[in-house]
């Protein structure tokens, strides 16, 4: 015997899927804003001793040695 979907929940399915893309509004940065965002200042790795300093410090609190950008955590599970 065929189970058949009821027709309600399949729209309302579909209502739901084309109403979450209804809203989708990028956001558009004017050209002469585009200076500003690639000025040096706003790169986060700007300064390569704070970044050192910070990952030693993340790293001393999770008690684990590397890991920024390998699997596994020092602990011996991976």
């Amino acid at each position: 015997m065929k189970r058949i979907w009821p027709t309600g929940a399949v729209l309302l399915l579909v209502a739901a899927l084309i109403s979450g893309c209804a809203g989708f509004n990028p956001v558009r940065v004017k050209p002469w804003k585009r200076a500003a965002l690639a000025d040096y200042i706003m790169q986060a790795d700007r300064d390569p001793l704070h970044t050192v300093f910070a990952e030693h410090v993340y790293f001393s609190r999770e008690s684990t040695t590397g890991g920024g950008g390998v699997g596994g955590s020092g602990c011996g599970c991976n």
